[in-house]
């Protein structure tokens, strides 16, 4: 786990980002002593999802394709 200074931090703050996803974590102290601990967000949703698009098809219709394609 790497300790970044205060000004180490503020100089390459994406750096740090990086270092903090790739390991999990990374700590950034204040000169007064203080510590932050910096760790990557989990992803809140599925990678399933996927946005829409706009096929201009009501939903009986994509029902008929549906059937048509099970009946062949």
């Amino acid at each position: 786990m790497q300790v970044y200074t205060y000004t180490q931090a503020e100089k390459n703050l994406a750096g740090v980002l990086d270092y903090a996803r790739k390991a999990g974590q990374a700590i950034v102290k204040r000169p007064n002593g203080e510590s932050f601990v910096i760790k990557p967000q989990k992803q809140k949703s599925s990678p399933l999802d996927v946005p829409g698009i706009q096929a201009g098809l009501s939903a009986d219709e994509i029902v008929g394709f549906i059937r048509e394609c099970r009946e062949r």
